[in-house]
């Protein structure tokens, strides 16, 4: 018995035949950038065809992959960042970890975003390319990037800086000596106060990183991650999407469930089609 979509589901469906997807991540791949503060990325071929030839003639071959949960997009688990020793809500960030793993918050917890997505493209609205290095993104700024555009609790906002212009240089990228653009804590009250579940950025910290400063602060991850617990995915690629003129689209992306980690590889992408 064949069982016809409801009309909702239909009209969702093509939609969603219709919709143009756009890649909003990195390729995982040896030499790609890589915040000091974490491991970088390997992937080595353990086994090739030829190696080993089964009597029928067949071959397989398989690879060891070596990552850290922050490196490439990513998204940041709630265990990521403490304040004196607490995360979000008042959770002991040391007895949390004993073991080896995080007890609570972990990465394996966070739920599979799909969810309606607004862009705040910073340099479009400043005129510009791409951000200065340091640049301090301010919660004027996303007011003024977002004016015209209704974000509901539960959604999530993408603030592009341009940033992965550089990407394919990836001194210049993860911009140790230069600094590196991104939000400041006004601007992740902004954020958080509008209800949203995650906030996601083109850089490799999403906080504004100064000239020789590095990872030394990060304010914007203190207030999302700990005081409000908003998560954030980061070294995500905007150039597209901002092509497209599209300010709202449907959003999506999959944390792998990895028992008591800081962080996951995310593959997200958007949909963006005609919204009447």
């Amino acid at each position: 018995m064949t069982t016809e979509p409801t009309p909702t589901l239909a009209t969702a469906l093509t939609w969603l035949g219709a919709a143009r997807v756009i890649e909003l991540g990195h390729r995982l791949e040896d030499g790609m950038p890589c915040s000091p503060s974490h491991p970088g990325f390997k992937m080595s071929l353990l086994r090739r065809h030829g190696d080993r030839v089964n009597a029928e003639g067949g071959s397989g071959a398989n690879e060891l992959i070596v990552t850290g949960g922050h490196v490439g997009t990513h998204v940041d688990a709630l265990c990521h960042a403490a304040s004196d020793g607490l995360m979000y809500d008042g959770v002991d960030a040391h007895s949390a970890s004993v073991g080896g793993r995080f007890t609570v918050y972990g990465v394996e917890t966070v739920a599979p975003f799909v969810s309606r997505a607004v862009l705040a493209d910073i340099p479009a609205l400043l005129g510009v390319g791409r951000l200065e290095p340091a640049f301090g993104i301010t919660g004027r700024h996303l007011a003024d990037a977002l004016a015209g555009v209704t974000v509901n609790e539960g959604e999530v906002v993408l603030v592009r800086t341009g940033w992965p212009q550089l990407y394919d240089n990836p001194v210049a990228y993860v911009g140790t000596e230069t600094g590196v653009p991104g939000i400041t804590a006004d601007a992740a009250v902004y954020l958080a106060d509008l209800g949203v579940r995650a906030v996601c950025t083109d850089t490799i910290a999403s906080d504004r990183l100064l000239p020789g400063r590095g990872h030394a602060s990060l304010p914007a991850h203190k207030v999302l991650l700990v005081d409000r617990g908003v998560h954030i995915m980061e070294v995500l690629d905007f150039e597209e999407l901002a092509t497209t003129g599209a300010r709202e689209m449907l959003f999506l992306a999959l944390p792998l469930r990895i028992t008591g980690a800081t962080g996951s590889p995310i593959r997200p992408i958007a949909l963006v089609g005609e919204t009447r």
